[in-house]
Order: structure tokens, then sequence, then C-alpha cells
């Protein structure tokens, strides 16, 4: 007779897992603050917070208004930035970029990356 796995409560996963449910909290609560406006992703990209560091860029972009798969694929690939590249590995001069071209675009209000044009 085989004996029937018993699930135990190693203190080092549940602590894992509380760990994780509290970044996935901080991260919807970012999303909804960018929603709102209160702040903004060069903010976020500038100065970003413990929870965001195993973040995408395009996943951080994408929760601004306006901002699907598209807009955001493009404004990375002008600046030939992966979509899929975590938020705390991006260099310095990355960062800077990014912010400054986000800035710009919303002071603006108008669109981040050059709209295509048809022949």
């Amino acid at each position: 007779m085989t004996p029937t796995p018993t699930i135990t409560r190693d203190p080092q996963r549940q602590m894992a897992l509380d760990k994780a449910n509290e970044v996935r909290l901080a991260r919807a609560e970012l999303k909804r603050r960018i929603a709102r406006g209160e702040t903004t992703a060069a903010e976020i990209i500038l100065a970003p917070p413990d929870e965001v560091s195993s973040w995408s860029v395009g996943k951080l972009l994408m929760s601004q208004r306006r901002w699907g798969n598209q807009r955001c694929r493009r404004f990375l690939e002008s600046n030939e930035i992966s979509e899929l590249k975590l938020i705390g590995k991006l260099t310095d001069r990355q960062r800077q970029l990014l912010a400054q071209q986000l800035a710009t675009c919303s002071a603006l209000g108008s669109p981040p990356i050059p709209e295509l044009q048809f022949v």
C-alpha cells in the first residue's frame, strides 16, 4: 500500500505565496493609479518601486489609457526595446529615453510614435 501524500504547510512556501500576492496587489493598485492619472508610466520607469522590477515594460505601458498592443509595440520598436524587457533590467539610458518620450507626448497630447503613412 502506497502512502498518500500530505500537504504540509512549509513556512518558506507560504512566505513566497504571501510575497507574490503582495506584488500582485501592488501592481493592480499601480495600474489603477496610472489609469486614473494619479501617476504616469514615465514616473514609474524613472523611479520604479520594488514590486515592478519584474514587470515587463509592455505591461506597464498598456496600463495607460488608450494604449494597446500595437501602440505599445510600435513605441518600443522605435526605441529598440523589447516589450518583454523587465523594468528592473532597463539601463539608465533606456529609462531616460522612455520617460522623456512619454512625458513629451503626453504634454503634446499626441501619439508617441510616428503615424503610419500610406502611399
